[in-house]
């Protein structure tokens, strides 16, 4: 019993832990590229998209490293499905979220994009009967090829718009405090990480639970609470590019970065059942190219904001259902 108690706060704990690193790492980063002259936006799209996203990335790494699979794909899959109907739904209804145009022609459906490649990559049965569905290490390359593509075309847009207003603030420290920073920040995203994915593990083992829907749930939305935090508080400075931005951008290097490289370091098979949170992630990233359509001006009304949400609470749901 002492041993089941010990194991939960662990897991919790993992959830603070690897979030206050998150946050360490990128104060410290975005200090340190201030000081470098590189302008908040190419910072935005890069150092703050890499740093919400590390926590996906450290449990990912973890779970794939222990042969856990299942919650390293679960992890993902669900952390894109949270982003989209949870965090935007939840920012929209706080403040409706306008979204400039080359935003709706372009970050979107690459997101889209990144998960339809995901779906075709990792399903080999679509092209051999008899093959088993893997994400393999030539899928994992393309997909970092497909990353490389994303940050040049992100640089790009950073240069078209560093003589424009910097929405984002960064913080100022001296090279030590920020190089401090950088360093305890990926220790507590190590130890964070570790935590929960052990804590993960033996949770589903004691109540039988499948890895993946832990993945898919409490870990999903767990490591997307630093998107949740950036999104919300974003709404509420009325700043919504930064909303929209930060989640288009993590959902993008989740599949292309996280299962890229997790997928060159260690095949990952695919459970069929995946393919339904596939179609789900295909869903919502719909669902958010088409909610820019509705209103001419391209905005996420308050009332789009509460659909998501209660689509989401449905996935969920259902999960707990049939999983």
């Amino acid at each position: 019993m002492e041993h089941q108690i010990f194991t939960y706060l662990l897991f919790i704990l993992g959830f603070v832990v690897l979030i206050t690193g998150a946050n360490m790492l990128i104060d410290g980063s975005a200090s340190i590229a201030r000081k470098l002259s590189i302008s908040n936006i190419a910072i935005g799209l890069t150092v703050v998209a890499f740093g919400t996203s590390a926590p996906e990335f450290i449990v990912s790494f973890f779970a794939t490293l222990k042969g856990n699979t299942d919650l390293a794909i679960g992890n993902i899959l669900g952390s894109n499905i949270a982003n989209i109907l949870l965090v935007l739904g939840i920012s929209a209804i706080i403040y409706p979220i306008a979204v400039q145009r080359n935003t709706v022609l372009k970050e979107i459906p690459f997101s889209l994009l990144a998960v339809l490649l995901l779906g075709v990559t990792a399903n080999d049965i679509l092209f051999d009967w008899e093959a088993t569905s893997v994400i393999s290490r030539i899928d994992g390359l393309v997909f970092l090829l497909f990353l490389v593509i994303f940050i040049t075309y992100t640089f790009g847009i950073s240069k078209l718009k560093e003589n424009g207003e910097d929405a984002n603030e960064v913080k100022n420290y001296g090279y030590f405090k920020s190089a401090a920073f950088i360093l305890i920040g990926l220790v507590f995203l190590v130890l964070g990480g570790k935590w929960i994915v052990d804590g993960a593990v033996k949770i589903a083992e004691l109540f039988n639970i499948s890895q993946s829907l832990i993945g898919l749930t409490v870990i999903a939305v767990g490591t997307s609470l630093p998107e949740l935090a950036t999104s919300v508080v974003a709404a509420f400075k009325k700043q919504t590019d930064i909303a929209i931005g930060n989640i288009v951008g993590s959902n993008v290097l989740n599949i292309l970065w996280i299962l890229g490289f997790n997928a060159v370091i260690r095949p990952l098979p695919l459970n069929p059942a995946s393919n339904i949170d596939i179609l789900m992630t295909i869903f919502a990233s719909l669902i958010l190219f088409i909610s820019m359509y509705i209103s001419k001006k391209h905005v996420i009304e308050r009332w789009q904001g509460i659909v998501m949400v209660v689509f989401y609470l449905s996935y969920v749901g259902f999960l707990v259902i049939n999983r």
